[in-house]
C-alpha cells in the first residue's frame, strides 16, 4: 500500500508539473512510443495475442468496425456445406515485408505448421477438422474439413506466415521469430533486446499505408516504470493496471480509455489433484466465499464486473445458470453439512485435514496478483485457508489452483472447446465431463444459432455444477495516451489480453 501511495504521489507531482507531454523530439510528429513488456520472440503460431504480432501480421479474415467477420488477406471466402469445403481467393498485390508476393502456399504452410504435434500450438484445436489443403493456384487455396466447424472463419483470423522463409526450418528453434516478416501494417526495422522494438509503416499495406511512420514498443520492467514514462512524456501510450492508471484519470493532457473485455479471471482448479478428488463437494462453499463486487472495487478500482460463467460477455451467455453469490451463511452451512468443524486457528478442518489450498498466480500486468490476494483474503476470512504463491514456473500437474485468465469475445467455440473438452490442448484444469464434451462438439458442428444457444446453455449448466473454474470477475483494459493519439475506438469489446485494440491501427493519427 505504501508503494502504491508513493507511486501515485510521484505521478501526480509529474502531472502537476506539466510533464504529460510537450517534450521536444524531432521525430515526435511521426512516431508513436508505446510502453511494453519485453519479448523473447514474436511467434504467432504459438501466441496470436502478441501486441507486436498484431501489427506485423494479418489473417485471411478479420473483424470490421461492427465486429463482423470479413475478408482480410483473402479477397473472398466461399463455403460448400455439402463437402465442408472452404475456398479462399487471396487479394491481388499483397506482398510480404521483404517484397515477395503472398501465395496460397503460405496459407497451407501456416495451418499445417499449427497442426504439427511437434510445435504443440495451443491453437491446433481450431484446425482439428482440416483434412486437406490444396493450392488451386498461387492465389487460391481450398481447405476441406472432415466435419463442420462453425467457428472456422473466425479461426482464419490466424496470422499467416511466409513459407518462402520458413519451409524446411525447425519452427521451435528458427531465428525468424526474432526478425519476423509479415504482411501487416508495420514492418520490423530494429530490435534492441530489453530496450525497444521499432516498427516502420508498410507503405504497401493492402488496407492503406498507416498514417503513423514509426511505432516503437519501448520495454519497461513493470507498470510503475511505464506510468512514470507516460508521466514524463517519454512514451505516448501505455496499458496500465487500474491502480496505476488511477493517477491519470480525469487529468488534463491525457486520454483515459477503460475498455470492456470478454477476458475473465477465475480460480482454475486442478481437477486431478488428490485434494480436490477428496473435497470436490466443498467447491460451492469456495465459490460463495468470494465477494466479487469487492474484488472489482478493490483490485480493479471498479473497472470490471463480477463473473459467474465463461460466456457472460458473449451472445451465447446463459443468464439462468446458478450464480454462486457472496453468502457467508451459505458457506458455513455447506462446510458444516460436509462435516467440517472450525479449528482454533480460525480455519475449518475435516477428517484431520485443513480446508484450504494454494492459489498459484502469474506475475503479469493483468491485475492477477491483486485479484488473487483479494480472493485469498476473503477465503481466509470465511475459514478456508488459501495462500497465494507466485512460482517462477507453474507445475501444471502438481498445482492445486491457478488464477487463470480466458475470454470469448468472438465465436463461443473459442476457449471453450480447447479449455473444457477432455484432453483439450488448453485444458490445464484436467477437467473431464462426457456431457460437456458432447455439448461442445455438437455446438461446433452446427451452424444453427438457436441450436448452438441451446447447446452452450447446457454446457454452462454442467460446468456451473462441476465448478472446474470458479469465476471471479471480467476485466476492463485501461489504456492511457497522450491526447495527440487519435483513432482509438473506445466502445469496442476486447478479447483475451486485449486482442482487438489494434484492429484499425493503420488509421490512427498523431496530432
Amino acid at each position: 500500500m505504501k508503494r502504491l501511495f508513493l507511486l501515485c504521489a510521484l505521478l501526480l507531482a509529474a502531472l502537476a508539473a506539466g510533464c504529460g507531454g510537450e517534450h521536444a523530439d524531432e521525430d515526435r510528429s511521426a512516431r508513436l512510443v508505446y510502453a511494453s513488456k519485453d519479448y523473447e520472440q514474436i511467434n504467432v503460431l504459438v501466441n496470436e495475442y502478441s501486441e507486436v504480432g498484431q501489427l506485423l501480421f494479418d489473417g485471411l479474415m478479420r473483424r470490421d468496425e461492427n465486429d463482423e467477420i470479413v475478408p482480410a488477406l483473402a479477397e473472398s471466402a466461399t463455403y460448400d456445406p455439402e463437402t465442408c469445403t472452404y475456398v479462399f481467393r487471396l487479394r491481388e498485390g499483397v506482398h510480404w515485408h521483404d517484397g515477395k508476393p503472398l501465395r496460397a502456399a503460405d496459407v497451407k504452410f501456416t495451418i499445417e505448421a499449427i497442426r504439427s504435434p511437434t510445435l504443440g500450438s495451443l491453437h491446433a484445436p481450431n484446425f482439428a477438422e482440416v483434412s486437406e489443403i490444396t493450392e488451386l493456384d498461387d492465389q487460391t487455396v481450398r481447405i476441406r474439413l472432415s466435419a463442420p466447424n462453425a467457428a472456422f472463419l473466425d479461426y482464419m483470423m490466424q496470422p499467416i506466415l511466409p513459407a518462402h522463409l520458413l519451409a524446411g526450418q525447425d519452427l521451435t528453434t528458427t531465428g525468424f521469430f526474432r526478425s519476423p516478416v509479415g504482411t501487416g501494417p508495420f514492418r520490423l526495422e530494429s530490435w534492441e533486446a530489453g530496450r525497444e522494438i521499432v516498427l516502420v509503416k508498410n507503405e504497401d499495406y493492402y488496407r492503406g499505408a498507416p498514417k503513423i511512420d514509426r511505432f516503437v514498443f519501448r520495454i519497461f520492467a513493470d507498470d510503475a516504470a511505464e506510468a512514470a514514462a507516460l508521466a514524463d512524456g517519454s512514451v505516448d501510450m501505455a496499458r496500465l493496471a487500474p491502480q496505476t492508471a488511477a493517477a491519470f484519470e480525469d487529468r488534463d493532457g491525457y486520454r483515459y480509455y477503460a475498455m470492456k473485455s470478454a477476458n475473465y479471471a477465475a480460480v482454475m482448479l486442478n481437477c486431478s489433484h488428490p485434494y480436490w478428488l477428496r473435497n470436490s463437494d466443498l467447491l460451492p462453499a469456495v465459490a460463495c466465499a468470494i465477494d466479487r463486487d469487492a474484488v472489482v472495487r478493490d483490485a480493479l478500482c471498479g473497472h470490471g464486473m463480477p463473473a459467474y460463467g465463461p460466456l457472460q460477455r458473449n451472445p451465447y451467455n446463459n443468464p439462468n445458470v446458478e450464480r454462486y453469490d457472496y453468502d457467508p451463511a451459505r458457506v458455513r452451512r455447506i462446510l458444516e453439512a460436509a462435516g467440517c468443524r472450525m479449528g482454533s486457528d480460525g480455519y475449518y478442518m475435516r477428517g484431520g485435514e485443513e480446508v484450504g489450498f494454494r492459489l498459484s498466480v502469474k506475475n503479469d500486468k493483468y491485475s492477477r496478483i491483486g485479484i488473487a490476494n483479494a480472493v485469498a483474503a476473503q477465503l481466509c476470512a470465511a475459514g478456508i485457508h488459501c495462500t497465494v504463491e507466485i512460482p517462477a514456473k507453474v507445475d501444471w500437474e502438481g498445482q492445486m489452483a491457478y488464477l487463470s485468465g480466458v475470454g470469448n469475445e468472438i465465436d463461443p467455440d473459442a476457449h471453450t472447446y480447447k479449455v473444457f473438452s477432455t484432453g483439450g490442448r488448453g485444458n490445464d484444469s484436467h477437467y473431464s465431463n462426457p456431457r460437456v464434451d458432447a455439448y461442445l462438439l455438437a455446438a461446433r458442428r452446427t451452424a444453427d444459432p438457436a441450436e448452438r444457444m441451446r447447446l452452450y446453455g447446457l454446457f454452462q449448466d454442467e460446468v456451473t455444477r462441476d465448478l472446474p473454474y470458479i469465476y471471479v470477475c471480467y476485466l476492463d483494459y485501461i489504456y492511457v495516451t497522450n491526447p495527440r493519439v487519435r483513432g482509438i475506438t473506445p466502445d469496442r469489446l476486447l478479447g483475451y489480453r486485449g486482442i482487438g485494440f489494434f484492429w484499425n491501427v493503420n488509421e490512427w493519427t498523431l496530432e
